[in-house]
């Protein structure tokens, strides 16, 4: 006679299986939660040091880039909040975090639209420090998510909002180089838009996996 426990393992893996169901990692570790308390540490750092630079360089860019540091820290504390909690709660969150990613996208296109018609000129030094800046954050956190990249809807969109952070800052600060280096805002309006479809791809990836783990609950019950 076969058993399965139904004790959920802490070690970090894309999935294991207990008769023919994947169990993904949902983030019930000590070391899990230290390291997720660490990275939203790094965002609200982030959220303060942009947006003063935003408001010293009066620059439309590194206010929303504060912002986004800012609703990083934000969606992070939510997930270190349903960690242990039930699979509807994380799913709920993980649906926020996804919701949340597609609203930056709209507003990453709304600044571009916006600086297309009104014809308001980036300032490259000021979008590249900040880029730089964020690089050196989002790497850090990067790194200390590395080996939880894979897990339930709720630990892989906090590892997909990471990555992308980390793309967005290489590409801002390579953006305010071009900028500063043509004289011309539309790399800026360019790059903004490879960004939106970047966030948008992540936040289908998370509902998707979100929907499915909800699914997965509900016939398993």
């Amino acid at each position: 006679m076969t058993s399965c426990s139904t004790t959920k393992s802490s070690t970090p893996t894309a999935g294991s299986s207990c008769c023919g169901q994947t169990v993904r990692f949902d983030g019930a570790s000590k070391a899990y939660r230290r390291i997720l308390a660490a990275v939203i540490a790094i965002n609200l750092v982030g959220f303060v040091v942009v947006a003063v630079g935003s408001l010293v360089a009066q620059s439309t860019t590194l206010a929303a880039n504060s912002l986004d540091f800012a609703a990083d820290a934000a969606t992070y504390g939510l997930s270190l909040w349903v960690i242990g909690k039930s699979v509807a709660a994380r799913t709920n969150a993980a649906f926020i975090k996804s919701a949340s990613l597609a609203l930056l996208a709209a507003s990453v296109v709304g600044i571009a639209v916006w600086r297309l018609v009104s014809g308001a000129e980036p300032e490259g030094f000021a979008i590249s420090g900040a880029g730089l800046f964020g690089i050196a954050a989002n790497l850090l956190a990067a790194l200390l998510l590395l080996r939880y990249r894979d897990g339930d809807a709720n630990v892989r969109s906090v590892w997909l909002c990471t990555r992308n952070d980390v793309i967005q800052c290489i590409a801002v600060a390579f953006t305010g180089l071009v900028v500063s280096l043509t004289g011309s805002r539309w790399p800026d309006l360019i790059f903004g838009v490879f960004l939106a479809v970047i966030f948008l791809r992540s936040a289908w990836q998370i509902t998707l996996q979100a929907r499915e783990e909800r699914s997965a609950a509900g016939a398993a019950a």
